[in-house]
């Protein structure tokens, strides 16, 4: 077997967390990769760590169809970097991802093209790939975002994925640092007027203008909200769901510090999106009300587990406040 390193990165994992460190949220318009200092300083690292040339870097996303985007072109032009797509559903869902990584890991192994293999990911799905690879001889090393209160040390990494691998290390808090970098900061001028033109291209020519949709003169005398929102309750976490229940009432204190929780991070992303969008998709996300974009409600999913973990964003209760707190930080500024 090649005594070299060969490095699979799940896109969609690594920019996650990175966005989220850098920007306070998953959503991609949020924050800048610098892809080439990120992709080289991960080389350099594995190599200081092994002493280890490396064979390649294989980078896995989804894009709609499969197809290169400009971004994934300018990726795959980075020297010692193979990309690697699967497609993006109708539903928002990466569909092949770990497929295309699962059948890469385990024929790098088979072919002995590489001695360890460097891990870029958290999904449990891929643990049976790792077992198989190292089956071949393979070395299989994790390699996460530090995480310190958390039991495995790296975050959003399945349990079982982290007890199948040979061992766990760290990308560099100063490469994550230098690599991601926060769009702007809150602005709230421009969330204003996106509000404003986008309520008033909706407004219908009728006497009594509609509640949801306001007119300019409406919406001047409103008051703009703060951006930390209000503090819930202590004995009752108030959202909005959609159903003939006003809240919950939790006897327990870690219950309610959750679903607060859940509210604070459904209003980061309401407050980050509009702050980077245009009053077309204002329009456009206000048409469909109940129902959000997958990309944003994927990415409030993704905030919370970056917080409150996987199994708690699992919970039904938790997705109902994290969305209905979005709507309700857009609904105070319409």
């Amino acid at each position: 077997m090649s005594n070299q390193t060969a490095i699979f990165i799940d896109a969609g994992f690594l920019l996650s967390l990175g966005g989220h460190r850098a920007a306070g949220t998953t959503l991609r318009s949020a924050f800048t990769t610098h892809y080439e200092s990120l992709v080289r300083g991960i080389v350099q690292t594995v190599k200081k760590n092994t002493g280890l040339s490396n064979l390649r870097v294989y980078w896995y996303d989804a894009s709609k169809d499969g197809l290169f985007t400009e971004q994934h072109k300018r990726i795959g032009l980075i020297p010692g970097v193979k990309v690697r797509l699967g497609r993006i559903s109708y539903n928002g869902e990466q569909k092949g991802v770990d497929l295309r990584l699962a059948l890469d890991l385990v024929g790098v192994a088979r072919t002995r093209a590489a001695s360890v293999a460097y891990l870029v990911s958290g999904d449990d799905d891929l643990a049976e790939a790792v077992e198989e690879a190292q089956d071949l001889g393979m070395k299989v090393v994790l390699l996460g975002v530090c995480k310190a209160n958390s039991r495995l040390g790296v975050a959003s990494v399945a349990e079982h994925l982290a007890l199948t691998a040979d061992c766990i290390e760290t990308i560099p808090d100063q490469l994550l640092d230098s690599a991601f970098t926060k769009v702007i900061e809150w602005d709230q001028t421009h969330s204003e007027k996106s509000a404003l033109i986008a309520n008033a291209t909706e407004v219908p020519e009728s006497p009594t203008p509609r509640s949801s949709v306001p007119t300019p003169a409406v919406m001047g005398k409103k008051n703009v909200p703060t951006v930390v929102p209000e503090a819930p309750v202590p004995s009752e976490i108030v959202y909005s769901s959609g159903t003939d229940r006003q809240g919950y009432q939790g006897s327990a204190a870690y219950e309610q510090k959750e679903l607060a929780v859940a509210e604070e991070i459904g209003a980061k992303v309401a407050e980050s999106w509009l702050a980077l969008t245009t009053q077309a998709d204002v329009v456009e996300i206000l048409a469909d009300k109940p129902q959000l974009p997958p990309e944003i409600d994927r990415t409030l999913l993704k905030d919370c587990a970056q917080v409150l973990g996987e199994w708690k964003t699992d919970q039904q209760k938790i997705r109902r406040v994290l969305r209905g707190a979005f709507w309700d930080y857009l609904d105070r500024l319409m």
